[in-house]
């Protein structure tokens, strides 16, 4: 029998974690997180909140990218997993339909009833890359077009529309695709017009920068792309399963009914990991157009059992428990509340977002004092003011937050979806701390400031 202990090897060893990760896995990781203070030692979360090795409790508002909308160890999807694992059910044969994926299938898509069915795969990339290749499939097409500033994932074919050039450099030849400004339909008609486009893939909210598309323009999109023949794709993989105070984003504009649909994240509980593409039955029958073509798209660890008790047991939560209806709430109050505070200070410059997906936007304050600062840390790193914020918020506040991608001075919140207000109260009440720190000129977040422009300058 094999003397294998977790509880003993984390005892034994679990305090070697930052040199275990700088000599074996991405070793930039644990630099980065010791250059800007984070190097905590966490040893258990729950909920909304996880604690350190000091006992210190401490407010995620982060989930995990997105991925812990439930929150940790949500005992309900626990007890999912349990129970599936104590089953000791005949898994991945390969050769058999299991009931589980089936059922998933089902509840998911009575949340999208103009979608017909669902493949399940195992992460938010691996839901974009089943879209695209669906969606040439089903068209005949090569081309993808996409978003300016649009994240899908880092896997090469959803590098691909990926528009960020510092996520694609140095990885091309990348596939045929086009990036367009969000909201210009002119663009994406011209493109259109050129007769060889299968797709537009697009996210509701953009997650860089927390950018919701234009009032209008996802149902004058689908219009143009199904006069020309080609398909609508929603990435609601950070956006979907209430985030956004509906159960898709997308569900915001009357209207939209994209073709394909992209989910991962949250529908694992935090637990197992999961991505599905729901889609309509056409692209679906084209792709598996026969017998012979029954496995042309797959995934080894695809619709596996502990993934779909995982899925089942999160959209039966968020059912019994009003997930949707909360997030509607305490994000309009946390956005109010926020937005309450841009007359207050100069360097905040807007408030926005759906639902628990928000950003805060800092922007060149008019006092001379409070510019010249700004303008040191601009010329050093676009960026940096907002890294600012967020080092505080941890370190004093203990508050983990981030900065909504490379050089932008936003500040994302995407906290577990169970929020209510008092973690409300106890974000905004550390947020207008640091602010008045850094109007006030406070001594730490400055020093740390100049301490930042130092490294951005000797890494350039």
């Amino acid at each position: 029998m094999s003397g294998f202990d977790l509880t003993k090897l984390l005892a034994e060893r679990g305090g070697e974690r930052y040199d275990l990760h700088a000599k074996y896995l991405n070793h930039q990781l644990p630099r980065m997180l010791r250059t800007i203070g984070f190097d905590r030692v966490y040893e258990r979360a729950e909920g909304a909140y996880f604690w350190d090795d000091q006992g210190q409790d401490y407010l995620d508002m982060l989930a995990g990218f997105g991925v812990m909308g439930l929150g940790r160890h949500h005992p309900v999807i626990r007890q999912a997993l349990h129970d599936v694992l104590d089953a000791g059910l005949a898994d991945l044969t390969r050769f058999d339909c299991p009931p589980l994926p089936g059922l998933l299938a089902e509840k998911l898509l009575r949340h999208a009833p103009h979608l017909d069915r669902v493949f399940f795969g195992n992460s938010g990339t691996e839901a974009v890359e089943t879209a695209l290749k669906f969606a040439r499939y089903a068209t005949g097409r090569p081309r993808i077009l996409y978003c300016t500033h649009a994240f899908h994932g880092l896997t090469t074919g959803s590098l691909s529309v990926n528009g960020e050039a510092g996520f694609r450099d140095g990885f091309a030849p990348l596939l045929p695709d086009t990036a367009i400004d969000m909201g210009d339909l002119e663009a994406l008609e011209r493109e259109l017009k050129r007769g060889d486009v299968a797709a537009f893939v697009v996210e509701p909210i953009q997650g860089k920068g927390v950018h919701p598309t234009p009032p209008g323009f996802l149902r004058a999109a689908q219009d143009l792309l199904h006069k020309h023949k080609a398909l609508l794709i929603a990435d609601e993989v950070q956006t979907g399963l209430g985030r956004t105070g509906d159960f898709f984003a997308y569900q915001h504009e009357p209207g939209v009914e994209p073709d394909l649909v992209c989910v991962a994240k949250a529908l694992s509980g935090g637990y197992v990991p999961v991505g599905a593409t729901l889609g309509k039955e056409p692209v679906f029958k084209k792709v598996y157009s026969s017998m012979d073509r029954v496995l042309v798209h797959s995934a080894s660890f695809g619709a596996n059992a502990q993934a779909m008790a995982a899925g089942l047991a999160v959209l039966t939560v968020m059912e019994d428990e009003g997930i949707v209806a909360g997030v509607r709430s305490t994000g309009e109050l946390l956005r109010t509340r926020l937005a309450e505070l841009i007359p207050r200070y100069e360097l905040l410059h807007d408030v926005r977002g759906r639902g628990l997906m928000v950003g805060i936007e800092f922007g060149r304050p008019k006092s001379l004092g409070l510019r010249s600062r700004w303008t040191m840390l601009q010329a050093a790193r676009k960026g940096l003011f907002a890294q600012m914020v967020v080092v505080p918020l941890l370190q004093k506040h203990r508050i983990l937050t981030q900065v909504s991608g490379d050089h932008l001075e936003v500040i994302k919140l995407i906290p577990p979806l169970i929020i209510g207000e008092p973690e409300v109260d106890r974000f905004v009440e550390a947020f207008t701390a640091v602010m008045d720190d850094a109007h006030t000129g406070g001594g730490l977040m400055w020093d740390f400031g100049r301490t930042l422009v130092k490294q951005a300058v000797a890494h350039r």
